[in-house]
């Protein structure tokens, strides 16, 4: 977003927005060390596997059938970037692959979208008068998000590997670190909390103008809608910069009923 709250301006800004809304999405490559610390004593726990774990996730989220029968999705909420720097947020996603974000700031509406092939988006704030296509690297990023469940659910048939890296202590919770790869190649780093199974943290970088930018992602305020977990309250930080992106999520529809002219561009 723009420093003076606006819509995103660049596409470090759209990326940590999408992936904070987004929750445990790709689009990363091979995150550095990570600032989570190893957990005391837990060496001679017996080693779930990674199966193991992201079949406990998968449940705590409301089962694997819930999950496949969520066919679209609509969030509504709010994203604080600094005192008295709000604005309003609509995320809209649709089988197979289909995503739209609505930005309100001012009473000025700014929508960034795609179809699952295509991307576009409309900025007022930015003196754009009709529909501009995504930067590349913008779109690599919603195509990947347009995923409605998460790339952990079914990820063997989506072609992705997941491993088991071991135990750390994030944000004072024992979490399980999971190394997630990608069917395109990127890589993310998943922390799911051991007593709940709960996502705590992601964490992976993006090419950002040139320079791979570390992107960390927190979740917390679980609630359910319709017997499905979601994250109330995501924070999102960059490497190198002291903003907190804080998204907080107000309302939670499961299936409403979404056209896809709704995802692609105005005529």
């Amino acid at each position: 977003m723009s420093p003076r709250g606006g819509p995103p301006r660049g596409p470090l800004t759209a990326a940590a927005l999408v992936a904070a809304l987004l929750a445990v999405h790709g689009g990363c490559t091979a995150p550095p060390a990570s600032s989570a610390s190893a957990v005391p004593g837990t060496e001679a726990a017996p080693a779930p596997t990674a199966d193991e774990i992201v079949e406990r996730y998968v449940t705590a989220r409301g089962g694997i059938e819930r999950l496949r029968a969520l066919q679209t999705l609509r969030q509504e909420g709010h994203v604080i970037k600094g005192p008295g720097r709000k604005e309003l947020v609509t995320r809209e996603i649709k089988r197979p692959g289909k995503i739209r974000f609505e930005f309100t700031n001012q009473g000025v509406t700014s929508v960034l979208a795609s179809d699952g092939q295509h991307g576009w988006k409309v900025s007022p704030l930015e003196g754009e008068k009709g529909p501009r296509p995504l930067p590349d690297d913008v779109l690599v990023d919603t195509r990947e998000q347009g995923d409605i469940d998460g790339p952990l659910v079914d990820w063997k048939n989506k072609g992705s590997q997941v491993e088991f890296v071991g135990r750390e202590a994030v944000d004072g919770l024992d979490t399980y670190k999971l190394k997630l790869t990608l069917k395109s190649g990127g890589v993310l780093t998943a922390y799911v909390d051991v007593k709940s199974a709960n996502l705590v943290r992601t964490e992976g970088t993006r090419q950002v103008r040139g320079k791979q930018v570390r992107i960390e992602t927190t979740f917390t305020d679980y609630r359910k809608t319709d017997g499905i977990l979601f994250s109330h309250l995501v924070e999102v930080r960059a490497t190198g910069r002291p903003q907190v992106i804080r998204v907080v999520l107000d309302k939670v529809e499961v299936n409403p009923p979404l056209s896809d002219a709704r995802f692609a561009p105005p005529s």
